[in-house]
């Protein structure tokens, strides 16, 4: 590995968890390095460690030290490092040389095949019904659904990451310009597992499920037509389950940076606070869920309503919902044109 590339996988112990969520989303492989000022390797972080320590109620701005592992399985040679990698689960294995300094990063080989995703066999609801309308004017010729990310329309990119976990069985439920939609699939040299639901009227972003009422026994996948995530989905289903909870939203932490000096005043233009170029953290709604079908009895008939509501409504009642946190880099969403362009770059490279 490169000297450059390398520097991507490194990180200094005062680190918090923001900056070091920041520089794994960077280098896009879930993990981080620590050292001290000598180069010499004292602990590692994951997206996982991350994700446990905030489920925890780890805060954002917290250090990193505290969420990581002080004791990483290392190797002195990239041959031992291979061997580590492929004999267990490993994202990466670090090489250190005989002072105890981290040299290199063993990441895997190209051409080698992916480690198989766990057969989940879940379905897949797919609300394919809006008009797209922040990705005018394109939607005004094609739906939203159809429009193409590289090679495939992302729709059909959602799908096949589902079948990589034994997904087959889709149900989609469409409105605008659904007849383009339905002739794609059916002209299609992959013969999709499909049910098709179709909205009589818009019903935003969960009215929909009205329409599946009585067809969901299982735990399923509700996700909307514009996100791809690529996260590890067994982690997701096993938090929903150990959790019991009804719906699990899948959440990405996003990182702003304000490139400027921020002022807080009070009364008669009193400065009380200055903050040079702040880093904000937030949780953004990915739009892809987990949910029970129980949930499907509490939408109405023909009711326009956002899963958001659905979800407040589930959480007034009591009934458990809860998030389930994902590093930026695991999420692509197309639903603007300037986000269209990077997640083309993303998955097939420039």
């Amino acid at each position: 590995m490169d000297k450059i590339k390398l520097q991507g996988f490194i990180g200094k112990e005062n680190l918090t968890i923001s900056e070091v969520m920041q520089k794994i989303d960077q280098n896009a492989n879930g993990i981080l390095f620590i050292v001290d000022d000598e180069q010499k390797l004292i602990a590692c972080i994951t997206d996982g460690d991350i994700r446990r320590y905030l489920l925890a109620g780890g805060k954002m701005d917290g250090d990193a030290i505290a969420a990581s592992n002080r004791h990483p399985v290392y190797a002195k040679a990239i041959e031992q490092a291979r061997t580590l990698y492929h004999k267990r689960n490993y994202i990466a294995i670090p090489v250190l040389d005989e002072k105890g300094e981290l040299i290199d990063v063993y990441t895997g080989e190209k051409g080698l095949l992916k480690k198989q995703h766990d057969h989940l066999g879940m379905p897949v609801v797919i609300n394919a019904g809006g008009k797209g309308t922040r990705l005018d004017p394109y939607t005004r010729v094609i739906p939203k659904p159809l429009i193409p990310v590289g090679d495939l329309p992302i729709i059909e990119l959602i799908m096949k990451e589902y079948q990589t976990y034994g997904c087959e069985d889709f149900s989609i439920i469409v409105n605008y310009k659904k007849e383009l939609i339905k002739a794609y699939f059916s002209d299609n040299e992959k013969n999709y597992n499909i049910n098709w639901y179709d909205e009589k009227k818009p019903l935003g972003t969960g009215g929909g499920l009205s329409l599946l009422r009585g067809k969901m026994n299982n735990t399923f996948f509700f996700v909307n037509c514009d996100a791809l995530l690529t996260s590890n989905y067994e982690r997701i289903v096993r938090f929903h389950k150990e959790n019991k909870n009804v719906i699990t939203m899948v959440c990405v932490y996003k990182n702003i940076n304000i490139p400027y000096g921020v002022v807080e005043i009070g009364t008669d233009g009193i400065i009380e606070n200055m903050k040079e170029k702040p880093l904000f953290s937030f949780l953004t709604n990915t739009g892809i869920y987990l949910v029970e079908p129980e949930v499907l009895d509490a939408v109405n008939d023909n009711e326009a309503i956002g899963f958001p509501d659905i979800i407040e409504r589930e959480r007034q009642k009591g009934k458990k919902v809860a998030v389930f946190p994902v590093g930026e880099s695991d999420w692509m969403d197309m639903g603007q044109l300037s986000e269209l362009e990077k997640m083309r770059i993303k998955l097939y490279g420039e």
